[in-house]
């Protein structure tokens, strides 16, 4: 009988328990190997660009806010690609700004338009060669959550839509199942998706020793240490350095300019989070789901 688990608000620290959440995947038998698993990055990683760039255009493209704002947005998120550096003020700025544009939001209605934008923008932009590798690992009777900088509502259901286990994420604050704008715990990133693998190992009984992760970003060496087996999918330039130094097998599902154009920085996924201050205020000011 499948599993599923209800997301709760933790009163960890890190906020890392509450960060993950298991999809809805169809009834079928137990894991054969539950003690291996594999960890995915969303972001260049799975998917082509950033899941909550795309999940900004699914809401400008219904008025939620405009164009000119969604313009700032994308500014926003060029800017750190273009800085490619990570100084203490952005990732406060960052943290601060996360989850500020759903506030006042209902989680229903976030829930119903990530699952419509998932089909409409992101679903095309899955990396079909990261699919299949993480389809390996459930065809091996393995699970295979997705970890990511994203709030955790938009990893679930681009999670379940891909049929894996589950997702961790970014937490938002909701009372009366009202977001508050505020976080709880950190910003999953950097040594953040270390901490919260080797909790939900803890949890789930997994040897990290027999798990994978898989990443496109420096930033994520945190999780890629963590584990018996790092995989650079699509990886910039640091990562794939690192990677060549120690022998660890590198996925490239990009060619020529194609792979110098999309292939961005991890800092990128704080800008676009940061990008949320300004352009996210002016969204739920301007309209919120009925």
């Amino acid at each position: 009988m499948a599993r599923t688990r209800k997301v709760t608000v933790s009163t960890d620290v890190h906020g890392h328990t509450a960060g993950w959440a298991d999809a809805t995947p169809a009834p079928g038998p137990a894991p054969a190997d539950s003690r291996a698993a594999a960890f995915f990055d969303i972001d260049n990683t799975m998917m082509q660009g950033a899941s909550i760039y795309w999940f900004a255009r699914g809401l400008a493209a219904r008025r939620y806010f405009t164009t000119g704002d969604l313009a700032r947005f994308a500014w926003q998120q060029a800017r750190f690609r273009l800085l490619a550096t990570e100084h203490a003020g952005d990732v406060s700025q960052a943290r601060q700004a996360a989850l500020a544009f759903v506030q006042g939001w209902r989680v229903g209605d976030v829930e119903r338009l990530a699952e419509e934008i998932f089909d409409e923008l992101m679903a095309p932009r899955i990396w079909a060669g990261t699919r299949r590798l993480a389809q390996h690992h459930l065809d091996a009777g393995q699970r295979v959550w997705l970890v990511s900088a994203a709030p955790v509502e938009i990893g679930r259901v681009i999670a379940a839509r891909l049929g894996l286990t589950g997702a961790i994420g970014t937490v938002a604050e909701v009372v009366d199942g009202t977001y508050t704008g505020r976080l709880v715990g950190e910003l999953m990133h950097g040594p953040a998706k270390a901490d919260a693998v080797t909790q939900l190992a803890t949890v789930e009984g997994l040897d990290l020793a027999r798990c994978a992760a898989y990443s496109d970003s420096r930033n994520d060496l945190p999780m890629l240490d963590a584990v018996g087996r790092a995989v650079a999918v699509n990886p910039d330039g640091a990562l794939l350095r690192t990677a060549r130094e120690r022998g660890w097998e590198v996925r490239d599902f990009r060619t020529g300019r194609r792979a110098a154009r999309i292939a961005v920085p991890s800092t990128a996924a704080l800008g676009l989070l940061a990008g949320a201050v300004s352009a996210g205020r002016v969204l739920h000011r301007r309209r919120r789901p009925a």
